[in-house]
């Protein structure tokens, strides 16, 4: 995964790609950071959780840069993040997504909230392919019907 980025990367300064430029550079210096902290080489789905927290902090100033008015900024934090999404993978649909939480619950048989860290552990398969913030949700709403 790194290699396409860098291979991209390469790709896009021959093509004098200035804003996707220094888009891949923002994403290899927080991969370099991520494997330093790590203190080695990074999988594929650790760049994909690099990746994903790029993405959420994008949107986390597109929020607050909607509060102040700023379209522009805005604009441009929406074209880093379809940049950025080009090197995820295709997430699940709502159905996968349920459908994984049903097995995990049918799997795990839960009495209480107490049992939501051994749900969300069995649904860390699918932590790479959908947004674990909602998944979450999805689990504590089903927990509390139980």
């Amino acid at each position: 995964m790194q290699e396409k980025i860098n291979a991209q990367l390469v790709e896009c300064m021959k093509e004098q790609d200035k804003f996707k430029v220094s888009v891949l550079r923002m994403l290899k210096s927080a991969l370099q950071l991520e494997s330093i902290n790590k203190k080695g080489d990074l999988t594929d789905d650790e760049v994909i959780a690099v990746i994903k927290k790029q993405v959420k902090m994008r949107n986390d100033s597109i929020v607050e840069f909607q509060k102040f008015n700023k379209a522009e900024e805005v604009e441009k934090l929406e074209k880093e993040i379809e940049i950025l999404k080009e090197y995820l993978p295709e997430s699940l649909s709502e159905e996968e997504v349920d459908k994984a939480i049903t097995d995990a619950f049918t799997k795990i048989s839960p009495t209480s909230m107490k049992d939501m860290g051994l749900i969300m552990k069995e649904l860390q398969s699918i932590a790479a392919r959908a947004d674990m913030s909602e998944v979450s949700q999805k689990v504590k709403e089903k927990l509390m019907n139980l």
